[in-house]
């Protein structure tokens, strides 16, 4: 235990690389989720049919495809396609397109928790599509989907580590290589420690970030009139 204390502090700036990796890639992959949710959970609720049919599509593409696999074909697929890219951008854009899927149904769940009289009484007034969900739809919806795309961010931080399959140097890849060396250079295989420790990292960050999801789902139940949406399901990564 002593030794693998050791081997944790004299290898702290490689794992600190490795978990600003890690935040980066989820702040990242969170700010396009968003967007990428956002506008096709909004088409998911206009009235054309073959508008939400092409939001609907999507969503259910990206998912039920597991994630590793959209990574890879990303990653691996880039190549043939005359678009190679890095591991970090492959990562990202794998993540986004997943995070993305699950935000337009986080999207899509806030927007038609909104009774549907106040778009009818909004539409007699004459208001425009965009004035209806820019000031009456939008600002009510955002808080039933807070809690849940906070939720969505804590499936982020965790998804992040399979970019370790394709040569991301997030947190789980530096753990890997600490192990690597130590076992080259020294005979000893320290897994165990290693990977618990970098368990307990990853527990401690995805606990804070799902205790406020769960503390604003609260306070908006106590403050009445609002039905959260739920979080996308984590079997489902």
């Amino acid at each position: 235990m002593i030794e693998t204390l050791d081997l944790i502090r004299a290898n702290a700036p490689l794992l600190l690389i490795g978990l600003r990796s890690t935040l980066y890639l989820a702040a990242v992959t969170l700010v396009a989720a968003t967007g990428i949710g956002v506008l096709l959970g909004t088409l998911a609720t206009l009235r054309p049919r073959w508008i939400r049919a092409l939001s609907a599509l999507y969503v259910e593409v990206f998912r039920d495809i597991p994630l590793i696999v959209t990574i890879f074909a990303i990653f691996f697929g880039g190549p043939f396609l005359g678009v190679p890219l890095e591991p970090f951008p492959a990562v990202a854009l794998g993540l986004s397109l997943w995070g993305g899927a699950n935000g337009a149904e986080i999207v899509r769940g806030g927007l038609q928790s909104i009774p549907h009289g106040q778009r009818e009484a909004a539409t007699a007034l004459g208001l425009h599509l965009w004035k209806i969900y820019l000031l009456i739809l939008w600002p009510q919806a955002l808080r039933a989907m807070l809690p849940a795309f906070t939720g969505l961010l804590a499936l982020i931080v965790q998804s992040t580590s399979l970019g370790a399959l394709v040569g991301v140097t997030e947190f789980l890849k530096a753990g890997g290589l600490i192990i690597e060396t130590s076992t080259v250079m020294r005979g000893v295989n320290p897994a165990f420690g290693v990977y618990g420790f970098v368990l307990l990292v990853y527990f401690a960050i995805c606990s804070v970030i799902t205790a406020l999801s769960r503390w604003l789902e609260r306070r908006l139940a106590r403050r009445g009139g609002v039905n959260t949406v739920r979080a996308p399901d984590a079997a489902r990564v």
